[in-house]
């Protein structure tokens, strides 16, 4: 394993120092890439504007005439977090906006697939909506809007997913990635899309003077769900997306939340006065995406939709339940592709290919996750599906965008992919299961074409050393109240330490007392799911965390990475 660091630019970190930046800040961010001051500001006002957004006025004057006019509107939701939190925003703005026939609809995962297929325009046609809103899926409907089409309904998609080289016949489309769109941020997740749309909406509705007669809303208010989609659909954090999440963090942290996430919160035993991005990404995001993994997304946004705290504490511990039924299901999954996987030469192969009849579709996108961390290639994990089919999810490295990888295996076979659709970092794709065997071994080759030799070599990129003055728990919580996510990771650091004491937790985990070079003092420091026992000089890969124990709370390592010292 190669460790190694990220540069900082001098002159970057000269000037973000100069504007007032933590002098440790400056440095973590001027190794992201942040060059100015402006790239700091988080307030609402740095925000892009919504008129930037090819189609988001259009979209705006056909929401506005349908609040007029009283049509009855159905929203298609996504059966993830991103999907769940964008059907809540978009309910509960329109809504106050005066909408008064509101409903939405989620596909089932396993019987309908993904995004507004026909199978779902007829389900939604039952109950004679005048428009269709998709969010967070749409951009590859092509199939769900002729037949919205068909029927007369008006569609309106919001998306942000890569479209294809042509775009649904939809009546608006708006999608940062579409052609033409000169929005400056292409990594808008599908909530922030509809939140944009929702921006434009009021201020179309402000032109009519329909506020004259009603409240404007706050739509600031549904930040906190921006920031939850945001971050557990782990699109990049660019600046923009910074903004979003900053602000919502920002109001969790005042205890200005939807009941539904202060509930998940609570159920997680998480502090909202204390908010992260970890909080967002690995304890809310995980346990609204089980009951779309699992169950029916429904339960996920009914959580985040209710303003009763005691209905949404009920759904949470429902959600908390699917989610420890999630883990239990992916545990067996995981064992079963290591059993498979027990010859695996990296040296070998540039991807991996895994396909289980039994595996469940719902889980099947995290089994590629965790296979892709262990093995450092793009890793895709198939379920058997209805009809013949196979399903798959996959998780991609550096150095291989997943969803242009998938397009030119179609394109050059042109029976074999059914459909796929994505991003540079995960994607999904049907095939008929007896072509998974040929399919792996194109997919083999074609990612060996594709991936530089340097990206399959596996390292590990921190910040360097840490000063031992900022060793501390007040760096900790510095640190944990900052944004971190998606081409933004949080800080990690490399030192060696000395081992003054070292013991095994559960037979599984390493827990250590490390003393830094010239420090007197040791720290705490745990190294999960790591059984051996190591020498006395280690070379630490860690992170700051201010860890709680019997009411207390000390600065602690945590572990991410641990070698003997060269």
């Amino acid at each position: 394993m190669q460790i190694t660091a990220r540069r900082a630019n001098t002159r970057a970190v000269e000037t973000l120092t100069a504007h007032g930046a933590h002098p440790l800040l400056a440095r973590l961010y001027a190794a992201r890439g942040v060059r100015h001051a402006q790239e700091l500001d988080e307030r609402l006002s740095a925000l892009l504007p919504p008129d930037a957004l090819l189609g988001a006025d259009a979209a705006a004057r056909l929401l506005a005439d349908a609040i007029a006019a009283q049509t009855r509107i159905l929203i298609v939701a996504d059966y993830d977090c991103d999907g769940a939190t964008a059907c809540a925003i978009a309910l509960r703005a329109l809504r106050a906006m005066g909408a008064q026939h509101l409903d939405y609809i989620v596909p089932d995962r396993q019987r309908h697939g993904y995004g507004l297929s026909p199978a779902i325009v007829e389900l939604a046609a039952a109950r004679q909506p005048g428009l269709l809103i998709t969010v967070d899926n749409g951009i590859a409907s092509f199939e769900g809007i002729a037949q919205a089409r068909s029927r007369g309904i008006a569609t309106l998609i919001t998306d942000h997913h890569l479209p294809a080289d042509t775009l649904p016949e939809a009546d608006v489309i708006v999608n940062p990635n579409q052609p033409g769109c000169p929005f400056p941020s292409k990594a808008l997740a599908g909530c922030g899309v509809i939140f944009y749309v929702m921006l434009a909406l009021r201020a179309e509705l402000r032109r009519r003077g329909h506020f004259r007669q009603q409240t404007e809303p706050n739509l600031a208010d549904l930040l906190d769900l921006v920031a939850l989609g945001t971050v557990a659909d782990v699109v990049p954090l660019d600046h923009n997306n910074r903004i979003l999440v900053a602000q919502g963090l920002k109001r969790i942290r005042a205890g200005r939340m939807q009941p539904g996430l202060r509930a998940l919160f609570a159920i997680a035993g998480r502090a909202p006065e204390r908010a992260s991005t970890f909080d967002l990404g690995f304890a809310a995001g995980p346990r609204l995406n089980a009951a779309g993994r699992l169950d029916d997304m429904r339960h996920g946004i009914e959580c985040l939709l209710t303003d009763d705290a005691a209905a949404a504490l009920n759904l949470a511990r429902s959600l908390d339940q699917h989610n420890r039924n999630r883990r239990d299901i992916e545990r067996t999954m995981q064992e079963a592709a290591e059993a498979r996987l027990q010859d695996f030469d990296p040296g070998q192969c540039s991807a991996i290919s895994l396909f289980e009849a039994d595996w469940h579709q719902g889980v099947i996108g995290i089994v590629a996750g965790r296979l892709r961390e262990r093995y450092h290639r793009p890793a895709l994990a198939f379920a058997r599906a209805e009809g013949g089919l196979v399903k798959g999810s996959g998780r991609s490295i550096a150095g291989l965008h997943m969803r242009d990888a998938l397009d030119l295996v179609a394109k050059r076979h042109p029976d074999l992919i059914l459909t796929f659709g994505g991003h540079a970092m995960a994607a999904g794709l049907t095939l008929r299961e007896a072509d998974h065997a040929r399919f792996s071994r194109i997919w083999q080759e074609t990612c060996a074409e594709l991936i530089p030799r340097e990206a399959l070599e596996q390292r590990i990129e921190t910040d360097g050393a840490l000063e031992s003055g900022w060793r501390s728990l007040d760096t900790a919580y510095l640190l944990d109240a900052q944004v971190w996510g998606q081409n933004f990771p949080a800080p990690r650091f490399a030192d060696r330490f000395t081992i003054a004491r070292q013991r095994l937790l559960k037979d599984r985990h390493l827990k250590l007392q490390l003393i830094a070079t010239g420090e007197p003092q040791p720290l705490d420091a745990i190294c999960f799911n790591h059984a051996q026992t190591m020498p006395e000089q280690v070379d630490v890969v860690y992170r700051l965390d201010a860890n709680e124990y019997n009411g207390q709370t000390r600065l602690q390592l945590m572990v991410e990475h641990l070698q003997a010292a060269e």
